[in-house]
């Protein structure tokens, strides 16, 4: 590959989106819901809510004496440094594979912010079945970190088959 078509650092300013999308609706949501208050959006499956999350994904180590605060902010620093690196070195032409990365490394940033700032993230996207089945609370970088790891696996497969029609070619 040629070194004038390595770089795609030009993608940060989705992660710069995807941070300003995230600190705005935690602000609103902490500005307008109480504590888990459920404000049904699509009764009897979408609602938004306001929790606190000191824990990882699906609350792990939630419950923990506060040290797991300054360890998942580490891996999250730790993540942010590599995905800049992954970037920085990544051709220009694999825009799937940035924007992937863009977005879970603006997910990672959004949640790293409210980890070392208030010690928990704030969740307040609430999807659920009737009052019956819940999922955990998340928000906007979860959101972006999930589509982002889609991304990603999405373009393991396609990348492998345009390299192969490319082969062939």
């Amino acid at each position: 590959m040629p070194e004038a078509n390595k770089g795609s650092l030009g993608w940060l300013w989705l992660s710069l989106v995807v941070i300003a999308l995230d600190q705005l609706t935690k602000w609103i949501a902490v500005s307008n819901l109480g504590m888990y208050q459920q404000v049904p959006v699509i009764p009897d499956l979408f609602s938004f809510t306001l929790a606190y999350n000191t824990g990882a994904a699906f609350s792990l180590l939630a419950d923990a004496a506060g040290w797991q605060r300054w360890l998942f902010a580490a891996i999250a620093v730790v993540v942010s440094v590599v995905l800049c690196v992954w970037l920085s070195r990544l051709d220009r032409s694999k825009r799937l594979e940035a924007v992937a990365l863009a977005l879970i490394l603006g997910g990672a940033l959004g949640n790293l912010y409210d980890r070392v700032v208030l010690g928990h993230v704030i969740d307040f996207i609430l999807v659920h079945w009737q009052q019956d089945w819940f999922f955990p609370a998340f928000n906007i970088a979860d959101s972006a970190i999930s589509v982002g790891a889609a991304c990603l696996i999405l373009d393991m497969f396609v990348g492998k088959k345009s390299s192969k029609n490319h082969a062939r070619s």
